[in-house]
């Protein structure tokens, strides 16, 4: 079974600096084959079974390192936040603070999801596994995914502190117009295969912005009108 695995990036803290001891490398190698499986067939066709041919090692030998498929879901969760977090999160807090600051947001957002054209995103595929799924993976999807809304709702405030947003900006309802444009070119890009999706996305992410960037229209004063009369007399 072939595999096509997520480029790691190099951790942002400093444990990346830390040398791993043999299991956590062996953990850390079978949560990143298990993060190019979930991409192509879903955390939901994760199998200690597909791993361990994967990774050429035993069903128990896999197994040991998670002590349930649940387990080795979350890891993948989790996994999978954390790179999120390295590409598009942690670049752009060196932005000025403000709109310079969440349009860098989107277009490192951007950046990934061209990506994620061919590989999927697990957010998105999560979210249709486990939406009416109660338990420790739905939290986990969900925790993560609220983590990075709230992070974009929160740029959208400090646009607004800074005056490069209108006042009374919904900044909740921005951030829901941002995140419903993105999944949108996911469906487009890698659903329908539209060639101008991303030029498209682009182009709504300005709308957006302009919209809630302008300043209120300025209301028009009434001119009262002289009377003829008065306009003959003297």
């Amino acid at each position: 079974m072939s595999v096509n695995p997520i480029t790691r990036r190099p951790r942002s803290d400093a444990s990346a600096h830390k040398p791993l001891q043999k299991g956590q490398q062996t953990k850390a190698a079978i949560v990143d084959a298990a993060l190019g499986l979930a991409t192509q067939i879903g955390l939901e066709g994760l199998s200690i079974g597909a791993l361990a041919e994967v990774m050429q090692m035993s069903k128990s030998g896999v197994f040991a390192h998670f002590g349930s498929r649940e387990e080795l879901q979350i890891s993948v969760v989790r996994e999978y936040h954390a790179r999120f977090e390295e590409e598009v999160f942690y670049p752009a807090i060196n932005a000025p603070r403000g709109l310079p600051r969440l349009r860098m947001l989107f277009d490192n957002w951007m950046k990934r999801t061209s990506v994620e054209i061919d590989s999927g995103c697990i957010y998105i595929s999560g979210a249709v596994e486990f939406d009416d799924r109660p338990g420790p993976v739905r939290d986990a999807l969900a925790s993560s995914v609220n983590t990075w809304l709230s992070a974009m709702r929160r740029a959208v405030e400090i646009s607004i502190e800074e005056g490069h947003l209108a006042p009374d900006t919904d900044a909740a309802q921005m951030a829901f117009e941002i995140h419903a444009l993105i999944l949108a070119l996911h469906y487009e890009a890698r659903f329908l295969r539209s060639p101008d999706s991303a030029s498209r996305a682009v182009r709504a992410f300005e709308n957006i912005v302009t919209r809630f960037g302008s300043a209120p229209a300025p209301i028009a004063r009434k001119t009262t009108k002289t009377p003829a009369s008065a306009r003959t007399q003297g």
